[in-house]
């Protein structure tokens, strides 16, 4: 897939943001290895705490549908009245969900638009990561520790 699709999917996925309390929107598309990419959007709760973003929203809809390959990601948001002003990375928690399905070379395209934009690889944004093989092979196979 071109990278301007992508960056053009991740721009319209933002269109979807729910974000009545903080007005930033973020949109994300998300390739795999098959070609087919998965979209999300940022979700905000009154709470705060439930909020999930577009990055995490994207992975979880791919490997719910048994999607675990995954080749890139497009990135972009912004205040939800304009244009992104700034080109955004993802959070540290969205960076630690990636690094659980992504090698190092998984790239990330930070979008202000659907022909401007910075690529990223996951391992420049998350140096030294915890990954799940970091775990001990019996709680990896499911086992207990």
């Amino acid at each position: 897939m071109e990278l301007e699709k992508l960056a053009l999917a991740a721009c319209k996925a933002r269109e979807k943001s729910y974000a009545p309390y903080s007005g930033f929107t973020v949109g994300a598309a998300l390739l795999c290895g098959d070609g087919s990419v998965y979209s999300g959007c940022n979700i905000e709760n009154a709470a705060y705490g439930p909020t999930i973003c577009a990055e995490r929203t994207a992975v979880f809809k791919a490997v719910s549908d048994g999607k675990r390959d995954f080749v890139g990601l497009a990135l972009a948001g912004g205040r939800a009245d304009r244009q992104p002003e700034h080109f955004l990375t993802p959070c540290g928690v969205c960076r630690q969900v990636l690094t659980e399905f992504c090698r190092d070379d998984f790239w990330v395209l930070s979008v202000k638009n659907d022909a401007d934009y910075i690529r990223y690889t996951l391992g420049d944004l998350l140096p030294a990561s915890f990954r799940p093989e970091h775990m001990s092979s019996k709680v990896k196979e499911g086992g207990k520790p």
